[in-house]
Order: C-alpha cells, then structure tokens, then sequence
C-alpha cells in the first residue's frame, strides 16, 4: 500500500532514504531547515567508501588516545571541556562499550552494511551515468613503525573477516604513487574501498528526489502512539544528522549522540595529485582525488553543535600533510577556504536505523559518525524496506532507535 512519507533531513542519508522509498512506490517530501546553497556533512566529505572501516568508534584504546590528544588542540581529537549532563553520559556509554566484546560482535556488522552500501553505489553509478565512483581502494599510509604494526593488527582482523589486504613496505608503497614523493614506513592497501566527489553524488541524488522543501522546519507532536505534523503524512523519518536527538527529546525519546565536528580543505588546482585515496594513519588524515581536485579532511572535535572554524585544528591537517607528503607545504593551503561539518556520533559507534516502539509512524536513520557517505545509499535501502512493512535484507536489531532507552 502507497504511503506518504515525510522525511527530516536532506543530507545524503535523507535524500537516500527518499529515494529508494520512492522507488517503491510512495509518495515522498524532505524538508531541510538549510537552504539549498549550503554545503554540510554530505558535500565536504573526504568521499570514502570504507568497507575497511568495520571497527567502530567505541573501541578498545579509542579512550586511551582521546585522553593522549585532547590535550593537544592541533590533535586528531578535542573535546571542548564543559559541564554538560548529556556529554558525561555520551562519555560514560562510549566507556562502557569500548570492549573487544563490542568489536567483535558489530564489526562483521558494520562491514556487511559497508559491502552493501558499495554495491549501492556501484550500480547507481552504471544506471545513472552522471556521478562516477574510483573504485582503486585506498591506503593506510603510515610513517612510523609503531603506526604500521597498529594497521597491521587491523589488517590481520581485515582477513579474518574476509576482505582483501594488501601490506605494503615502504618501496612497495612508493611504487604505488610514482608521481608523489613520501616519507613512509609502508601501508595497508585495501582494494575493495572505493572513493568519490560527494558533491557529484549528491547533485546526481537531487536530481531523483525533486520533492525537497528547503529552508523548510516540520514540527513533530505526538498523538498518543502516532506522530501528527503540520506537514500531515503517513510515516515520518528524522533523519538530521548531528540535530535528530533534539527532536527525538522533544518527543520523550532518548537518543543518545554528540556532533563530531570534522574539517576539510580542498585544493582545487593542486601541484601533485595521488593515484590513489590514502588515509596518513597516524595523523587520521584523509586524502582524497576528486575530479580534478584534492582534498584534506580530518580531526574529531566534539564541542556541541557548534559550526565555527576552530584554526588549531586545521593547522593540526596543515601541518600533517607534509610529514608524510613533502612535495606540499603550508602555502599550498595558504589561500583555501576551510570547510567544517558536524557529524552524528553514538556513543556504541552504530548508527541508529528503524521504528521507534513509542510511536508506530515514526522512525530514525541517523548517528553515522564518519560513515554518513558510505552507508548513505544502504541505509536508504533498508530504511525504504522498513517503510514498506518489508523484512530488512540486513538485521537491524542492534542498531535499533530504543537500545538507550
């Protein structure tokens, strides 16, 4: 039976999401509070489809680095000290499941969602024809030693679990970009990760979901077990990103996340460019080829939903690129615009996908943290699956919308 389904968000997972529920047969409406011209999470991206990048967030070590670089504002990780009630409890929980216990059971999981999602994106690619996906793998890059036998314990789980590795000694790796100079002590190459220019993606996306109202706000009010709105509909879905806890608590919903703000920079004309997309490991920098572009993205900074350009921590990039890539240096980044995202964190490192059990027309695709891009077009699957009273093609039971509550 044909629904009306009201979607909140129009950042890649939204307009995914409306997107395959349109191909089954409903009728969709996205609304966004931001107008059509400004570029969030889904556009200054690093583009990466990571099928490598199983191990959530919440792992074992992840405290012990945090506590080791949030002192240090140019580091991979800040957190912004301040007395919120809800950040202690995001930290409690990201504590607690920061086990191997937790990897081990989400990460055959989050690969499986990673596969799935490439496979979305592959075949979007072939039957749209106007967005085009690399499908040449990315490198962990590393220039320490220490860095390399880090990568090596996540390449060895990487085979376990199935997928293609390649380990790289330093000439090996070289080989690998004969037009770059680098300082390096090797790199895990993984072949089945793939790459693209988000904003190529998204306006081929745009183009297939037509019915979004931007510059647009939805008010949500519960009806005993049913969701009402002066957008009336039959199924509403938030799907806003670093914003969709503040409007599941407005609802009596507990949806435990904070904003990861992350940065990029993007040199439109730059003097080298890689023949592949590589992560520098130990600075958890991105390096992405984008068309004709390359961009820089990294840092995790959690600081609330807060959208300001913090200049520690693009120096924290600036400074990186050339201790791994010394052909660039600060000049090159002198003149360029940085651009800042916030991304929806969980403290378990899943995502949130499904039905609340509090109201029967209401449901979430959110807390991606640094997946947003790649498990954009998967999650619109499922989600358009859950829409349609259908049995997802993947389990979802861990991610559900109600394990904090």
């Amino acid at each position: 039976m044909s629904k009306h389904v009201l979607i909140i968000g129009g950042g890649v997972i939204g307009l995914c999401t409306a997107y395959y529920t349109a191909q089954r047969g409903h009728r969709v409406t996205v609304v966004d509070c931001a107008s059509e011209s400004e570029l969030g999470c889904s556009y200054g991206n690093a583009g990466m489809i990571t099928p490598s990048h199983f191990v959530p967030l919440a792992a074992p070590g992840a405290i012990r680095l945090a506590l080791k670089w949030m002192w240090n504002s140019e580091s991979p990780f800040y957190m912004k000290p301040r007395f919120d009630s809800r950040l202690i409890e995001w930290a409690w929980k990201f504590y607690r499941a920061a086990t191997v216990e937790h990897v081990t059971r989400s990460a055959p999981l989050i690969l499986d969602l990673n596969l799935a999602g490439r496979a979305c994106f592959v075949e979007l690619a072939r039957e749209w024809g106007d967005f085009k996906i690399e499908e040449r793998g990315i490198v962990m890059v590393c220039n320490t030693e220490e860095g390399l036998e880090h990568e090596l314990a996540t390449a060895e789980l990487s085979r376990e679990l199935g997928l293609t590795v390649e380990i790289l000694d330093a000439k090996r790796l070289m080989a690998m970009e004969p037009n770059l100079r680098m300082t390096v002590a090797g790199g895990i190459y993984f072949p089945s990760d793939a790459y693209l220019a988000p904003w190529q993606f998204m306006s081929a996306l745009k183009k297939r979901v037509p019915s979004v109202r931007w510059s647009s706000t939805v008010s949500l009010r519960a009806n005993g077990n049913r969701i009402q709105a002066d957008i009336e509909a039959d199924e509403y879905v938030i799907c806003g990103g670093a914003w969709s806890s503040g409007i599941a608590r407005d609802l009596k919903l507990h949806l435990p996340m904070q904003a990861g703000k992350g940065y990029s920079l993007t040199l439109q004309q730059p003097r080298k460019k890689p023949a592949h997309a590589m992560i520098l490991s130990e600075a958890r920098v991105a390096v992405t080829p984008m068309l004709n572009a390359l961009r820089f993205g990294g840092t995790m900074e959690i600081t609330g939903n807060d959208l300001s350009i913090n200049p520690s921590r693009v120096r924290g990039i600036v400074k990186a690129v050339p201790k791994y890539l010394p052909e660039f240096n600060n000049d090159d980044f002198q003149d360029v615009k940085p651009w800042a995202g916030l991304r929806p964190c969980s403290p378990d490192g899943l995502p949130y996908l499904g039905r609340f059990a509090r109201y029967e027309n209401l449901s979430v695709a959110t807390g991606h943290a640094m997946m947003g891009l790649s498990l954009g077009p998967i999650t619109g699957k499922l989600m358009a699956q859950v829409l349609s009273g259908e049995q997802p093609s993947i389990a979802l039971d861990s991610l559900s919308p109600d394990r904090y509550s």
